[in-house]
């Protein structure tokens, strides 16, 4: 029985990616950032799981890529395709299947982010050397980046910065530099304790202490902070 358990937790993450995908594509994306949040959260439960239970198994490996998919690939190419829609002035309409459906070329530009994320996590499946660490931005991490602008937009009441984030040329260039970073040979370091002496998990501490700080501090407005933060952080550090 403990053996599902893992699975279960994975597949609630799953859930919380559906109804995410279903607020996105209404375009609330303020519901649908707290439906990610969650769904990341089971993410990360599954595996403390599977490592308090001593239970691993390879469907477990799949399933799990298989939620992250939904809620850290789906949902963040759709968002950034409302986010595209909103900050454009113009554009080629597509006739799609002739259906006469209005829609323009750059919001498609979104879903890159969608196709980056599927080809980090098949790469990660395969891939045998990250499991201390990571070798490119994971994809739940670049998925609170891009969930992160929507919120900064609604909640930082800065009418410059909403000026600046709603800049095609920005967006556009986010998208971009998520999708490198996504699959970047840049080694990160992963959020998994070897204990709890601070010797050996410094590192790890200090990036805790610093994120809380700046989310404290900045709100939203932290969160990307944050994801630079770590990139640096493992730059420097350079985990094994």
């Amino acid at each position: 029985m403990r053996q599902h358990i893992p699975n279960c937790i994975t597949l609630l993450n799953l859930f919380c990616g559906c109804i995410a995908v279903v607020y996105a594509v209404m375009n609330q994306l303020q519901l649908a950032a707290i439906f990610v949040f969650f769904g990341i959260l089971f993410d990360f439960l599954d595996g403390f799981a599977a490592r308090i239970l001593k239970v691993t198994s390879e469907i477990g490996v799949q399933l799990d890529s298989l939620a992250d998919m939904v809620t850290s690939g789906v949902v963040p190419g759709i968002v950034m395709f409302q986010l595209l829609r909103m900050a454009e002035t113009g554009g080629w309409n597509l006739d799609l299947f002739g259906m006469h459906s209005e829609v323009t070329l750059l919001p498609l530009l979104g879903f890159v982010i969608t196709l980056a994320s599927a080809y980090r996590l098949a790469n990660f499946n395969v891939d045998e050397n990250q499991v201390s660490s990571f070798r490119g931005l994971p994809t739940p991490a670049n998925t609170l980046l891009i969930l992160s602008i929507p919120l900064i937009l609604m909640y930082q009441n800065n009418e410059v910065l909403n000026d600046f984030i709603l800049k095609p040329w920005f967006l556009m260039a986010l998208t971009l530099v998520s999708a490198y970073l996504l699959n970047a040979n840049i080694p990160l370091f992963a959020l998994k304790f070897k204990g709890t002496g601070f010797q050996e998990n410094g590192v790890k501490y200090l990036f805790l202490i610093g994120s809380l700080v700046l989310l404290l501090a900045l709100k939203f407005l932290a969160i990307p902070m944050i994801i630079l933060l770590y990139i640096l952080t493992s730059l420097v550090f350079k985990p094994e």
